[in-house]
């Protein structure tokens, strides 16, 4: 079942933290890291192949809903005190702080597959406490 716009758009922002730094030297890291079998990210292998995945592109835009990507030097210092040791993940933003939505096993769990994400996203938020 699919959240309705109205509930989504209670939410004022996702964030999808990658476990992984970003600019060139955290990039060139995990590709060598992935190459030598040392580096892994279940949320990359979600939203990225060499490029950026068109049903990654689609499904972004279908979620009504801000969905910020970030590396983990480029969170902001209080969603990285929620990610801390437990990354990749995705938190939502609410008027009430930050909290989990997706853990690193459940985005381990869709085995890369943006299909699958979207509706264990959708899973997360309608049975949300």
């Amino acid at each position: 079942m699919e959240p309705s716009t109205r509930d989504l758009a209670d939410l004022p922002r996702l964030w999808g933290v990658y476990h992984a730094n970003g600019g060139l030297l955290g990039e060139l890291t995990y590709v060598l890291g992935k190459l030598r079998g040392t580096a892994h990210c279940a949320l990359c292998d979600v939203t990225h192949r060499i490029r950026m995945k068109d049903e990654w592109k689609e499904l972004a835009a279908s979620l009504d809903m801000s969905l910020a990507l970030v590396h983990l030097n480029e969170q902001p210092a209080s969603l990285a005190e929620v990610t801390e040791g437990s990354t990749p993940c995705v938190v939502a933003e609410t008027e009430d702080g930050f909290r989990v939505l997706l853990s690193p096993k459940q985005l381990e769990s869709v085995g890369g597959s943006v299909r699958l994400f979207g509706e264990l996203l959708r899973e997360a938020w309608e049975t949300r406490p």
